[in-house]
């Protein structure tokens, strides 16, 4: 089914206790879209970059089945560049530098052939972006999964609070639901973020994996222990991407649904840390994926 994703097609500097790389390939639609064609080819996205951008990436994500359509290319311009670097224990960065450019001025108007997108994916952008989006579409999607971060509650909690309204899942890190509630316990938060509209809540812990929350239930997916962990960027938009893909693929939007495509989403995101920018993305196969589903599997089955 398809598959709407907006946010940031961008490039990154990235440093870590283990490289670095510069210029490199980024943005939250650029992880997002490339770890859901791994599940599903209706794919399409709506973001903004500068004439810099290379042709050569903007072509891999058509062979990859993403509709460019929506993208729009400033050629003047200069695309979105963001700059980290992370601690030694690679849970916490520090920014370096945020060059807005194109996005500075970004407007994103829908295609007509966006607007009846099944299932939407609004990354991390201003909550006004966000909602502008939600009301260009013609039929309500059968789900929308919000991404936002510490900054927009920071200055645009009302505007967040708008928005939150209108979608099922949200996204966020274990932080960030604390400070949107106003509880530290997470069973606490859970329920008062309920309140604020989504009926589903996943809460993103990193290296120790994911929580999701719906009504009264709850479940945990672990992360995988990795030999490798090079480059946390983008993690969690790959974990939107292969969660996002899944329930594209199967079409069914349950509790058990839920549970499965966070599995997913946290099998694509356990591939992304294991090398800088979109490179180990690039070089998956549908094998990977299965194997690592299994691990996943073995990891935590236990019998009482």
């Amino acid at each position: 089914m398809s598959l709407l994703s907006i946010g940031t097609v961008a490039f990154d500097n990235i440093e870590t206790p283990f490289g670095k790389a510069d210029r490199v390939i980024g943005g939250a639609c650029t992880y997002i879209s490339i770890a859901a064609s791994y599940f599903t080819n209706d794919l399409m996205i709506s973001s903004i970059v500068g004439g810099d951008f290379p042709a050569k990436e903007l072509k891999y994500l058509e062979k990859r089945g993403i509709n460019l359509e929506g993208l729009e290319i400033k050629k003047e311009g200069k695309s979105f560049f963001w700059g980290g670097k992370y601690h030694d224990n690679m849970n916490k960065r520090d920014t370096l530098f945020t060059e807005l450019n194109v996005l500075d001025d970004f407007n994103p108007i829908l295609p007509e052939s966006y607007k009846k997108a099944k299932y939407l994916m609004l990354g991390n952008l201003t909550p006004d972006i966000q909602m502008q989006v939600i009301k260009q579409m013609k039929k309500r999607p059968k789900l929308i999964t919000l991404d936002t971060m510490n900054f927009w509650m920071d200055i645009a909690m009302p505007s967040l609070k708008k928005v939150l309204k209108k979608v099922d899942v949200l996204t966020i890190n274990d932080e960030e639901a604390r400070q949107l509630s106003g509880e530290y316990s997470l069973v606490k938060a859970a329920k008062k973020i309920f309140k604020m509209g989504p009926t589903y809540l996943i809460i993103k812990k990193g290296e120790h994996g994911a929580m999701v929350f719906h009504k009264d239930k709850m479940f945990f997916a672990p992360a995988l222990p990795l030999a490798v962990v090079k480059d946390p960027t983008g993690a969690g938009d790959t974990f939107a991407g292969g969660f996002m893909g899944y329930l594209a693929s199967v079409d069914k939007v349950n509790f058990e649904a839920i549970k499965t495509a966070t599995i997913y989403g946290s099998v694509m995101a356990s591939f992304c840390v294991e090398d800088f920018s979109i490179k180990r993305l690039k070089k998956l196969t549908k094998a990977d994926i299965k194997k690592r589903v299994k691990e996943f599997e073995r990891m935590v089955k236990f019998k009482i």
